[in-house]
């Protein structure tokens, strides 16, 4: 399979893992708070969080496992693959274990202290759980190489296959919990680091078959690649860090100024926005192992060509959802929440437009981690959106409203969008009127599309759940604009084969 049929294969298969697994996991809550209880299943998240509090380090070691293999499958050194995966596969086991010492050496802080409000009757329960959840996370981060391998070699519709077994079996274990008389917090966690060994063994067993690359255990151990790999996780690591810091900084700014009720609106904010940015990472994950590809072969030129189009196909399929949301976000939430909590409507809106903005040069991100050389990114691009919060602070402190937090998240996003423009042409190359011209132009038109219906709509048409008549009629008035307008020939006849595709043996490779 060509890369173009591939990307739009894998971005299909994500999509589709994603819904699935969105409404298989709303679902499992119900079921899991039900059988728990709000006192228990409150304890399983409060201990949980704790310890996920680190699951942006183990997304960071994957993108850095996985733009390293990438960058040598696009090389053609099979010797060199074997090197990195193994060394990538030690470095994950040893930071796995710093992590289970600092969380062992923590607990008593975490318990003793006073950090954790938790009654004395289960305090002894929540110790328990909190062991079996580093067990959790010292599997996850074991099984990070071999999601990285796999994503490396674009085999995206495998994780996604797992990942829906992996929502099925958390629904089918938790019924689970209603034939058990005994604790059932404890069983619960036990269930819960039950599928992450499932996960380990779906992608360990099924890459040790299929990639002779892949080992179980490190054989090859190179000081070279380690120190590397390091260093880019640690870069990563810090971005990453940088962007979570933002995002619960900004809930601890807020609750300083106005308490706890308007914490409330913000994380309305956030999680629409979340279940929102799925649809853009979707075509990332499916596009960023052929960009650091191109980039090992050292065809500069195809490897921004494939960042571009990351860019704009990721900003397209965000607009196509976001501004139809934006438009009638009071009427969603009015629906969804029946009492909305105030400032979560513009709240919600400018985080969204925020989410779409960064979309539009995201692909230079990544682009940029195929280069390799992150450090200087990391501190310009999200050292600036960190620096949202204490302008943020300053902001409340001179006494302006609320909404003068959003200026300046807003306002620092779209600072970060233009700044990558001319990051990437002073230090890689790139041509910004071929960026202009190829991702900037195109999305134009599709844009005003969206913009002017949603208007029309709004203005002339009023009726009971008036938000789902208006999305479908601007998506749908929008898809031909981006189809003759957007999309260049070589795009449209790809997706054209996908469609008329009958040998889907090709899919799995």
């Amino acid at each position: 399979m060509d890369s173009s049929k591939r990307v739009i294969v894998n971005t299909l298969a994500q999509n589709i893992r994603s819904l699935l697994n969105i409404g298989l996991s709303l679902y499992s809550a119900r079921i899991v708070l039900d059988a728990l209880g709000e006192s228990d299943y409150g304890i399983f998240s409060l201990v949980g969080g704790v310890i996920a509090m680190l699951g942006f380090v183990t997304n960071a070691m994957v993108v850095s496992t996985q733009r390293h293999l990438s960058f040598l499958y696009g090389q053609k050194d099979s010797n060199g693959v074997r090197a990195m995966f193994s060394t990538g596969l030690l470095l994950h086991i040893c930071f796995g274990l710093l992590l289970v010492l600092a969380f062992v050496a923590a607990e008593p802080i975490v318990f003793q202290s006073g950090i954790l409000k938790i009654e004395p009757s289960r305090l002894q329960m929540a110790n328990l759980i909190y062991y079996i959840l580093i067990v959790s996370l010292f599997v996850s981060f074991v099984t990070a190489p071999y999601r990285a391998l796999f994503i490396a070699r674009e085999n995206i519709v495998y994780i996604s296959i797992v990942d829906v077994l992996d929502g099925i079996l958390k629904l089918g274990l938790v019924f689970i919990l209603y034939e058990i008389s005994s604790d059932r917090l404890v069983a619960y966690a036990l269930i819960v680091t039950s599928i992450s060994l499932f996960n380990f063994a779906a992608l360990a067993g099924y890459g040790k078959m299929k990639y002779q690359e892949c080992c179980l255990i490190p054989k090859i151990f190179d000081m070279k690649m380690m120190k590397q790999m390091s260093n880019f996780a640690g870069w990563t690591i810090y971005s990453t860090g940088c962007i979570v810091g933002r995002t619960q900084g900004f809930a601890i700014v807020l609750n300083h100024f106005f308490g706890e009720i308007i914490n409330s609106a913000y994380g309305i904010a956030m999680q629409v926005t979340g279940a929102v940015q799925y649809v853009a990472q979707s075509i990332q994950n499916a596009i960023s192992p052929q960009i650091f590809k191109a980039e090992g072969t050292g065809d500069r030129t195809q490897m921004f060509a494939k960042a571009e189009i990351a860019s704009k196909f990721s900003f397209l399929l965000m607009a196509i959802v976001v501004i139809p949301l934006v438009w009638e976000m009071p009427t969603i939430l009015e629906c969804w929440l029946k009492a909305v909590p105030d400032y979560a409507t513009v709240f919600c809106q400018y985080v969204l437009i925020a989410a779409l903005i960064d979309q539009l040069t995201i692909g230079l991100g990544i682009a940029n981690q195929a280069i390799g050389k992150i450090r200087n990114y990391s501190l310009v691009i999200n050292t600036t959106k960190i620096l949202t919060l204490p302008i943020a602070w300053f902001c409340l402190l001179k006494g302006f409203p609320v909404i003068s937090t959003m200026w300046c998240y807003l306002g620092m996003e779209i600072l970060c969008t233009i700044i990558r423009v001319p990051f990437l042409k002073y230090t890689a190359g790139l041509s910004v009127s071929h960026f202009m011209a190829h991702v900037i132009v195109p999305v134009v038109l599709p844009v005003i599309t969206l913009l002017v219906s949603c208007f029309l709509l709004t203005q002339y048409i009023q009726m009971e759940y008036r938000f789902i008549f208006t999305i479908l009629v601007s998506v749908s008035l929008c898809i031909p604009v981006i189809w003759y307008s957007a999309l260049g020939k070589n795009e449209r006849r790809v997706v054209c084969e996908i469609i008329n595709k009958k040998r889907y043996h090709e899919i799995i490779q």
